[in-house]
């Protein structure tokens, strides 16, 4: 360390000078940034501040106005933030701008080495005070903190490997960033420019901005006002300010309620999803102020995990606070807010799929799954879930069905709400469990995302009705084989017990371990067979998960039932009594049994089959060509 006219000299951390290399040298193509950063970083100083003097009576400067300047010096080429926000001590200099407090540099330039755009991660790493040395030649820093007795300093830069510590004039609390700008940098000496990167940016900063003289912010804290005086163009604003979201939000909830806590609060629903419920997200939160003191940015308690999709922000004068500004005590009063927040939110949810039913479906295609995660895993509150669910089912088409729906138009007889799981709507459809329902006019809910196998293990019941697979081996109902349209037809198509009998043999020797029991179907109608579970349970519904999840998923052995009276099924047991038929007839049965596993969503490798389905061809073709026909 050298001291040279009272300023000591100190060494940047090695990660540090790195980083001040990249900035200072880089072709940022907005520049601008670094002013949002250094006002971010003036705002979150006064909060703190405000925030002491809610709990401490002896702050240097306590009736100083509470706000950002922004002034511009042409002649010396110099830009200068200041602020009355809290201030720095010396230590608090060369922790926070030294080493960049407890250092995000080298995750900072990790991602810079992953390819990540500079303009995407400024201010990501705890960094974006060193934005500013795009732009400067040289940055001067003086701050006082708001401790009476304590003394004020200066912290000086260059960029380079060194920074510059001393002490210094100044009477009053707060910071000053005094910027000897670049020769290709005098843009930011416009009040004009400065104003618009102001608005861009921090308009919604709670404290004003003065850029020379006058007030460049609006800092309205708009959940604060009245809904009425609020209009849709100022929503959005705000949302777009508060998620940088530049698509429109599908639907916001102005909150303000006294009773039995006092909350203000703006959430947001945004327009689409860009993550998946089972990726790991640890950006949620809501911004949590008190008394337009901002408290927490990103506050995970205050709604259900569930609702980790929702935006904005929530301020309650009744939040009992620790002294350290982010910690918020466990009270009563979050439990309050949290349960209001949730109930608000599922009855505009609600009010929506009633009112627009449209506008739900777009809802309900970005957001549902994290409402069936709720079902699974809200047990106290999954009742108020259970009217916001919707599926596609065997008679919705393109549209979805509330489970109201299904009991509503449910069919005289039915006693029980069914459901089928599988990959997709259209697989599903294909499926042989369904032969009976549509026969008897019964709706079938399409269970197509892996979630829905969460689910449905704690969703077993809606208004009374019991909630069953359609693959479930104790299904009672009615019987709906094939009537054949006379005596000579019945005759013609009946497959006696001993040629029945053959083909189930047959069947389970090919089969073997594969399936439980190959047995007579009393349900299909239209399909050759089908794979029934040996046993209802949660085990059943969660195949599909493990085989989306584990690397040595083995397919679970079932029931194999078989329509004595399909075509396919009557033309095979013919052929078992052909000897040369034998290669053929194994290939149907192998074929048959991959079909149901496809359906059924539990097929490991569905590319495996394509060698038997060509083989099955070549013989089918070789079969029906006339032996002398010409090639």
């Amino acid at each position: 360390m050298a001291v040279e006219n009272g300023m000591e000299s100190l060494e940047f951390r090695a990660e540090v000078q790195q980083l001040l290399r990249i900035l200072s040298h880089s072709l940022y193509k907005e520049r601008d940034i670094f002013l949002r950063e250094l006002i971010s970083n003036a705002s979150d100083a006064l909060h703190r501040v405000q925030f002491v003097m809610l709990t401490e009576q002896d702050v240097l400067d306590s009736d100083a106005e509470l706000a950002v300047r922004i002034t511009a010096d042409e002649e010396t080429n110099t830009l200068t933030i200041s602020d009355t926000g809290i201030g720095m001590t010396r230590e608090e200099l060369i922790e926070n701008l030294g080493t960049i407090a407890h250092s995000g540099a080298m995750a900072f330039l990790r991602t810079l080495e992953e390819g990540q755009k500079l303009d995407d991660i400024i201010g990501q790493f705890g960094v974006g005070f060193y934005a500013v040395f795009m732009v400067a030649d040289e940055v001067r820093v003086t701050s006082r903190s708001y401790r009476p007795d304590a003394e004020a300093w200066t912290w000086t830069s260059s960029g380079d490997s060194t920074y510059r510590m001393g002490p210094a004039s100044k009477a009053t609390r707060g910071t000053s960033i005094e910027i000897q700008l670049k020769e290709d940098a005098k843009e930011f000496l416009s009040s004009w420019r400065l104003e618009q990167i102001v608005q861009a940016y921090s308009n919604y900063v709670s404290f004003p901005i003065y850029v020379e003289d006058s007030v460049a912010n609006k800092q309205t804290a708009l959940w604060r006002q009245s809904a009425s005086e609020v209009d849709e163009e100022a929503y959005e604003d705000f949302y777009r300010q508060l998620t940088m979201d530049f698509d429109p939000p599908l639907l916001h909830l102005h909150i303000s309620a006294d009773v039995p806590v006092e909350v203000r609060s703006i959430l947001y629903v945004p327009g689409n999803r860009e993550t998946g419920p089972l990726r790991s997200r640890t950006d949620y939160g809501l911004k949590l102020f008190s008394r337009k003191v901002l408290i927490q940015d990103r506050n995970k308690e205050l709604l259900p995990e569930y609702l980790r999709f929702v935006e904005g922000v929530v301020d309650s004068a009744d939040i009992p606070l620790n002294v350290a500004r982010e910690t918020v005590q466990a009270s009563r009063a979050i439990g309050h807010i949290k349960r209001a927040l949730r109930g608000r939110l599922l009855r505009a949810f609600e009010e929506l799929g009633e009112e627009d039913p449209e506008r739900y479906q777009t809802f309900w295609e970005a957001w549902g799954p994290f409402l069936k995660e709720g079902v699974a895993t809200d047990f106290a509150g999954r009742d108020d879930l259970l009217p916001l669910l919707r599926f596609s089912t065997s008679v919705s088409g393109d549209g979805l069905r509330s489970l109201a729906d299904y009991v509503r138009d449910m069919k005289e007889g039915q006693s029980n709400i069914y459901y089928i799981l599988g990959d997709s709507p259209q697989s599903v459809s294909r499926s042989p469990h369904l032969d009976a329902f549509r026969s008897n006019g019964w709706e079938v809910l399409y269970l197509v995302d892996p979630l829905d196998a969460f689910m449905v293990q704690s969703l077993r019941e809606f208004e009374g009705k019991a909630l069953s697979n359609v693959d479930d081996p104790d299904l009672d109902l009615p019987e709906t084989g094939s009537e054949p349209e006379s005596e000579s037809e019945e005759s013609a198509a009946q497959l006696g017990p001993e040629a029945f009998g053959r083909l189930i043999s047959r069947f389970r020797s090919i089969l073997g371990e594969r399936v439980v029991e190959v047995r007579e179907s009393k349900v299909l109608k239209g399909s050759p067979c089908r794979l029934v579970s040996s046993e209802s349970g949660p085990e059943r519904d969660m195949q599909r998960v493990r085989r989306l999840l584990e690397d040595d998923y083995e397919i679970p052995a079932k029931i194999l039932e078989i329509n004595r009276n399909h075509p396919l099924i009557r033309n095979l047991a013919r052929l078992i009594q052909i000897p040369a038929s034998d290669a053929f007839v194994d290939l149907t049965v192998e074929q048959l049994f991959e079909n149901l596993l496809l359906l059924e969503g539990l097929h490991p490798n569905p590319v495996q089959m394509v060698s038997r389905i060509e083989s099955l061809l070549e013989q089918a073709v070789a079969a029906s060509v006339p032996p002398e026909t010409p090639a």
